[in-house]
């Protein structure tokens, strides 16, 4: 497989065409370098990637071979001034991420994971001399990053019941380290990360602090979890952490207990309803390509009363999630974002991305449930995409508590 690199700095001449699915023209909201640059990453994403996008999935491989392409097109550090290769707003970084997704939710997952997780736990817990090491590195693409945070037995109550423990001692040359002990699981990258940030209890303090696990690790063993049914080209592994030895220097210093952590994931939240908003857009499409093509009773299928109404009714999801997304992130740039504002984010767009899914397997009918027909693979990626970064009973529950003032989970 030959990968053709288009530097970010060869942008698009203009910007690229609005999409079927964007029927009220929300990409004119972003400003002329910014859909250029949406252009130049949609060209690279129709000819890298979809072509080989099925072939990945049925293999369930990551798509490692283009992590160099990514980082050509300045997608991972985006959000950061230290590393980005222009400036951009919120919602450019999130249509960013819808492009994606519509052409392959597991590339999506990939870049959400090593961009959006560990590089943002980076600038928002590091230090100035951490910031320095690992981000211009990994926004090149030279050094991969995961995110080790969910466990096997806690992903919803993480804040108050993680398990797994770092404890302070001096070393041998009278500096301070960690002894990091667990077990962490759903970790995306983390088979072939070069840096796996892993939250772990302070077990002097109670407080959940981050450290930078280099790789490889003595005590440190990530198993690549197989017979997945949704987003196989995403590598999530177990971790399993027996007295991994971390040096103080590798503990993000800013990270003081959950709530740092909350803020990582408030960003990223946001940034998978985006995600979850191009799998819907993927689906359509698809099935919108179909319907005018297949043809039942001596007609295409989208002639028919039935065909269109389920058509128009995905439309009109996808069109009410652009809008949702793009205030959600307008209120990032503005300062204004709270965890209630992505976590509905993420449960509205997620919820109606399952419909639009569902609606456009039906419109492909048995042909559905094969990946020659576009369909299949966003219908089976959609169910991780709707789980992961808080289900929807949670995200709901942490609108709930703003509304109210009261917390229905404890």
């Amino acid at each position: 497989m030959t990968l053709t690199i288009t530097p970010h700095d060869e942008l698009a001449d203009g910007p690229a065409a609005l999409l079927d699915a964007d029927f009220y023209a929300f990409q004119q909201k972003l400003t002329p370098a910014e859909q250029a640059s949406v252009a130049t990453i949609r060209a690279f994403l129709e000819r890298e990637v979809r072509p080989h996008a099925d072939d990945l999935w049925e293999r369930a491989e990551s798509p490692r071979h283009l992590i160099p392409g990514f980082a050509g097109l300045g997608l991972f550090g985006s959000a950061l001034p230290e590393v980005r290769h222009f400036d951009n707003s919120a919602v450019y970084r999130g249509w960013v991420a819808l492009e994606i997704a519509r052409v392959d939710p597991s590339c999506a997952t990939f870049v959400g994971v090593h961009s959006g997780l560990a590089m943002n736990a980076i600038a928002v817990g590091g230090s100035p001399a951490q910031k320095t090491e690992w981000l211009a590195p990994m926004a090149r693409g030279e050094l991969v990053g995961a995110f080790g945070l969910t466990e096997p037995g806690h992903g919803s109550d993480t804040a108050r019941g993680l398990e797994t423990t770092a404890t302070r001692r001096t070393a041998a040359d009278g500096t301070d380290e960690w002894v990091l002990d667990g077990a962490k699981r759903w970790i995306g990258n983390a088979t072939f990360a070069d840096v796996v940030v892993i939250w772990a209890r302070d077990t002097a303090d109670d407080q959940v602090k981050g450290f930078l696990v280099r790789q490889p690790a003595t005590g440190f063993t990530a198993t690549k979890i197989e017979r997945k049914q949704s987003l196989r080209g995403v590598e999530n592994a177990d971790i399993v952490l027996d007295g991994v030895v971390v040096p103080d220097s590798d503990r993000l210093q800013e990270i003081h207990g959950f709530r740092d952590v909350a803020i990582v994931l408030r960003l990223t939240r946001a940034d998978v309803a985006w995600q979850a908003l191009g799998v819907a857009v993927g689906a359509y499409e698809a099935a919108l390509a179909y319907a005018k093509e297949r043809v039942q009773f001596g007609k295409p299928i989208a002639s028919f009363q039935l065909v269109q109404e389920k058509l128009a009714n995905a439309l009109s999801n996808i069109t009410a999630c652009i809008a949702l997304c793009i205030r959600v992130s307008e209120m990032q740039d503005e300062g204004e974002q709270r965890d209630h504002h992505s976590a509905m984010a993420k449960a509205f767009v997620t919820a109606r991305m399952r419909e639009v899914v569902a609606w456009c397997r039906e419109i492909v009918g048995g042909n559905g449930i094969q990946l020659d027909h576009g369909v299949a693979r966003y219908f089976a990626d959609a169910e991780a995409v709707y789980t992961f970064e808080g289900t929807y009973d949670m995200n709901t529950l942490i609108v709930g508590r703003a509304i109210t003032g009261i917390a229905a989970f404890h």
